[in-house]
């Protein structure tokens, strides 16, 4: 697989998206999981459009366990930080930032 068809395709338009399902996920107080089970459905898009833009084979398992674990962790990441946010913001009074993937209880 070329680099830049990863960095473009997996990381770019599609950590994109993984990004913004991770943060809507959150949103809407749905558990982390449910990233995992979506990831793996945006990674087999991933490795459908490889095949059909780029020539990839789509077939090619650990190609697909790669971009699942990227597109996954992305999505890991940003329902982590958005659901930090929520807390802090939420429950000020109850809860504080502690660092950014993290909230502590409020001292006092």
């Amino acid at each position: 697989m070329n680099f830049w068809v990863f960095i473009l395709l997996t990381i770019i338009i599609f950590g994109g998206a993984a990004f913004l399902m991770g943060q809507a996920i959150a949103e809407t107080w749905r558990p982390a999981w449910q990233n995992v089970a979506y990831g793996l459905l945006l990674a087999a898009a991933n490795r459908f459009l490889d095949g059909a833009l780029f020539g990839g084979d789509w077939l090619d398992l650990w190609q697909y366990v790669l971009d699942a674990a990227v597109i996954v962790g992305i999505a890991l990441f940003a329902h982590r930080i958005t659901l930090v946010r929520k807390m802090v913001t939420q429950y000020p009074w109850l809860y504080e930032p502690a660092g950014l993937l993290s909230w502590r209880d409020r001292a006092g």
